[in-house]
């Protein structure tokens, strides 16, 4: 097993590169070159800029049964594909049985702000989402550990 955080953007970077640490569970982080990000017990990928390079760079390597932390759907619905266990930054488990209406939400909101509406953006970070994304992600780690 191995933990993958598709970082560009990725608010809980170094709390998930602190759990895979505390956990002995290999970390790597991909980014594109825009960001430069180092922590400790994790390996850092840096790929091209590019429309999608990270999601399809994390893609090619994930494996099934691996965590992908990501707020991105179409990645998590393709790691989905590969057995991976995609995680939103704010806890939520991505599955088969959310999917569906999550991408449909990205549809629709896409649909809105091309036609020139707006969306009101996600509010400030919390400490509560922090946590509530670590006990998501230990209790992943958790059950699978042998």
């Amino acid at each position: 097993m191995e933990i993958w955080i598709d970082a560009d953007g990725c608010p809980v970077t170094a709390l998930t590169a602190a759990l895979a640490q505390q956990y002995k569970i290999p970390c790597t982080i991909l980014c594109d070159t825009a960001h430069v990000l180092q922590y400790p017990g994790a390996k850092t990928i840096t790929v091209s800029k590019g429309a999608d390079s990270v999601d399809f760079a994390l893609v090619n390597r994930v494996q099934k049964g691996d965590p992908v932390v990501t707020q991105d759907y179409g990645l998590a619905a393709m790691c989905l594909s590969r057995g991976a266990v995609p995680i939103h930054q704010d806890g939520l488990l991505y599955t088969d049985d959310n999917m569906d209406s999550l991408l449909f939400f990205r549809a629709a909101a896409k649909k809105i702000r091309r036609a020139g509406g707006r969306l009101k953006g996600p509010s400030r970070r919390t400490p509560a989402q922090d946590r509530a994304f670590a006990a998501a992600l230990e209790r992943l780690l958790q059950e699978a550990a042998p």
